[in-house]
């Protein structure tokens, strides 16, 4: 999906921006070194003319095109030599008055030949982050900094008939082929076990791996979900920027819900989950929630209808092991 429409018109605006602040650089230096060397000044007009007088005498005799064209380059070739020579002997660069370019390869334009320029492509892979709201926690929690030790590998877990160990492997082979074939196959998860042992860690790796390839991935805990649902519903002075946020938590190409279960469970919270998952399935827009409740526990806490959509459009994923925080905070 990448960037909602509003998103690429602020960047494309922001392109407009340094394009103009450039163009505005270039005159105020053009207008300075014309005040300091007078001569510099000459030559740029006589540049000028004799462009402009070329192509007059191309458009009313083009018979003599070729003829003229040896003769008009040889005169710029030379005005332009004596211009650069102005500059180096006052201090300048020889290319002190060319057009500036934060991004010379797209000219600030963010394409070349139609296509997206890096300069663009990095600065929508940016915008992607920000959106998010997983700009720095990224860096630190991904697949390569994923770590199975701090699961047990000896002991069995009785529901699973595997060790925590081989089970986080099966769980992280699962999560890397719903990236494989995200764009492809349309899959929700939910992570479901005990505090502690990866799970939002897990909606981490997944949004990274995502978020570098161009996708949006807006994640919310539970409690930011209703809080910002909650604002649009009874806050009608802001309905505008409200309206947006909701859009984009719709159409987001992977919304993550962490924490469900914390929040305060009432009519309104349950309608609101419902109409979400709801919607987000008939738009074929996947969802990853984890929480720390049990099957039984998300089967007694929400609504009979909410639950038969956890079952039938989501792949229930439990994970089990100690508390890693502790563990890392003893280590």
């Amino acid at each position: 999906m990448g960037l909602l429409h509003t998103q690429h018109r602020e960047i494309m605006f922001r392109y407009d921006q340094t394009r103009m602040k450039n163009q505005q650089a270039l005159d105020q230096r053009i207008e300075d070194l014309f005040e300091k060397i007078p001569e510099l000044k000459q030559v740029q007009n006589d540049i000028m003319d004799l462009s402009l007088n070329q192509a007059r005498q191309e458009l009313l005799h083009p018979e003599n095109t070729e003829q003229e064209e040896t003769s008009y380059q040889q005169k710029r070739q030379d005005l332009s030599k004596r211009k650069t020579s102005l500059l180096q002997e006052h201090g300048y660069p020889a290319d002190y008055l060319d057009a500036i370019y934060d991004c010379p390869d797209c000219q600030d334009t963010g394409y070349i030949d139609n296509q997206p320029c890096h300069c663009l492509r990095h600065t929508m892979t940016l915008e992607l982050y920000k959106s998010s709201n997983l700009i720095h926690i990224l860096e630190e929690e991904n697949f390569d900094t994923f770590n199975e030790s701090f699961y047990n590998d000896t002991e069995i877990h009785e529901n699973l008939s595997l060790t925590p160990r081989e089970n986080i492997k099966r769980v992280r082979e699962i999560c890397q082929d719903f990236i494989r074939h995200f764009d492809d196959v349309y899959d929700n998860l939910i992570f479901y076990g005990p505090t502690g042992v990866g799970k939002t860690f897990l909606t981490h790796c997944i949004a990274k791996q995502l978020l570098d390839t161009s996708h949006t991935v807006l994640y919310l805990t539970s409690l930011q979900l209703f809080d910002i649902l909650e604002k649009n519903k009874f806050n009608k002075e802001d309905a505008s920027t409200s309206n947006e946020q909701i859009s984009y938590m719709l159409q987001s190409d992977l919304l993550i819900i962490d924490d469900l279960g914390t929040e305060l469970v009432n009519s309104f919270t349950a309608s609101q989950l419902f109409y979400f998952i709801e919607e987000r399935h008939i738009r074929q827009r996947s969802t990853i929630i984890s929480t720390n409740l049990s099957f039984q526990e998300l089967r007694d806490r929400y609504s009979e209808r909410i639950f038969s959509r956890f079952t039938g459009y989501y792949n229930f994923l439990m994970i089990v092991g100690e508390d890693i925080r502790i563990k890392k905070a003893i280590q």
